[in-house]
């Protein structure tokens, strides 16, 4: 479960809840940072939410072996 204020949908994220959040953090925003900080995080927000949607019941999981280490990489 997201934290309480992280359900929101993406419409609904605005500077304050940025200026909010990086204080909860602890991070210093700067206030001509809050709108970008906004809106990147509802397009997160809007990603996360589409992925969620999506049905990969019948996906295979990931094949799981050894590290092929290559020397060439």
């Amino acid at each position: 479960m997201p934290p309480a204020g992280l359900d929101m949908p993406p419409a609904e994220l605005d500077r304050h809840d940025a200026a909010r959040w990086a204080h909860r953090a602890g991070l210093p925003l700067a206030d001509e940072r809050l709108d970008a900080v906004a809106a990147t995080a509802a397009h997160i927000h809007a990603v996360v939410a589409t992925l969620r949607e999506l049905d990969l019941t019948d996906v295979a999981p990931a094949p799981v072996g050894a590290e092929v280490r290559d020397a060439a990489v």
